[in-house]
């Protein structure tokens, strides 16, 4: 391969390749893909291609407050993770299909890169799912919910008890039911931290000294006659990401399990923690809705794409509920799960003493 050029095996399931990538871009990618570097053997599913300046076709024509815009037959986002400024080509219609980006040196992670991994999944046949995922004495847990339902809360709940990880926020279900888990930063908040003592120690201390710093100010904010909008801004950046291995060992990383027990994650008003059976079709007619959900995003751009270039469309994005309609189905109908009701935020060992009679 030519200097510069990484390539990124995701369990075999989906080939990821940057070419013209520095220390800093690389690094950033890292960070995102959780560094599963490997040779591909074939085609990579998304590449990443990094240049000093993007090369464009005229003045570019804004779409939004500055979120993209397009020139010549080019679609350029202009906004990193975090709202960071960014300068980076896709190929909206080819994504997920062999297409990828082209990014300028420079920026903290590609935009709708994890995205467009998902798709690249979908398109292969696999299912990437909103979940948490881990072994606990054997049998393999599938957490899955809404955004903030009690995935991770989930899963650190059992890590504390010695179960080994699989994945947080995404799981993909390949053809042959495996759960494959991107190794994402796992996100922390204050709260987690203060219950988990045991992996708290292994934060970097920089990291633990500005959330003291933050927990300070929010506290101070939050009194009378302060600013509340200052204090719930403050509160809002009380979280810490942190590597998997780095959090629980790599000895405690599985490289793949097995959907033995399902839970539907759901926090509600409530002081207790309930576990109730539930269908597994019931869990797949929800969970569609929440990977659109997830996929919003991705729409967005996408639906700016189209204002953009009409005649342009991509078929995957388009036919990606009904696919995944489909791989729900398949992994989930019939299937006996349970649904978990519990407060938010919710006592980590409670929610572990519930849990584990049905693991």
């Amino acid at each position: 391969m030519a200097a510069g050029t990484i390539d990124y095996d995701l369990h075999g399931l989906v080939g990821v390749r940057l070419e013209g990538a520095g220390h800093a871009e690389a690094a950033a990618v890292d960070r995102q893909l959780g560094g599963m570097r490997g040779a591909l053997a074939r085609e990579p599913d998304v590449r990443v291609r990094f240049v000093d300046r993007l090369d464009l076709e005229g003045p570019l024509r804004l779409l939004g407050t500055g979120d993209a815009g397009f020139a010549g037959d080019a679609f350029v986002l202009l906004r990193g993770p975090r709202k960071s400024r960014a300068r980076v080509g896709i190929a909206m219609d080819r994504i997920g299909a062999g297409g990828g980006f082209v990014a300028e040196r420079g920026l903290r992670g590609v935009p709708l890169l994890i995205a467009a991994v998902n798709l690249a999944a979908l398109g292969r046949g696999v299912l990437p799912l909103h979940a948490s995922a881990f072994e606990h004495r054997g049998a393999g847990v599938l957490a899955t919910g809404w955004s903030k339902g009690g995935k991770t809360e989930a899963m650190l709940a059992f890590m504390a008890h010695g179960a080994r990880f699989v994945g947080d926020e995404w799981v993909h279900v390949a053809p042959d039911g495996r759960l494959h888990g991107l190794a994402e930063p796992v996100t922390l908040w204050d709260w987690h931290l203060a219950q988990l003592p045991a992996i708290g120690a292994r934060v970097g201390a920089r990291d633990r000294a500005r959330l003291r710093v933050l927990r300070a100010a929010a506290a101070a904010a939050a009194r009378p006659r302060r600013g509340g909008r200052l204090a719930a801004l403050l509160e809002r950046q009380l979280h810490v990401d942190a590597a998997p291995a780095r959090l629980f060992g790599a000895g405690r990383l599985a490289p793949a399990g097995t959907p033995d027990r399902v839970f539907l994650m759901r926090s509600w008003a409530a002081p207790e923690v309930r576990v109730t059976p539930v269908d597994g079709g019931a869990v797949a007619a929800a969970m569609a809705f929440s990977l659109q959900y997830e996929r919003a995003p991705l729409l967005a751009s996408y639906q700016q794409f189209r204002f953009a270039f009409p005649d342009r469309a991509n078929p995957l994005i388009e036919d990606a509920p009904r696919r995944e309609r489909a791989l729900l189905d398949r992994l989930l109908a019939g299937r006996a799960a349970h649904a978990v009701d519990h407060p938010y935020p919710v006592r980590l060992e409670a929610l572990f003493d519930a849990m584990a009679p049905y693991c």
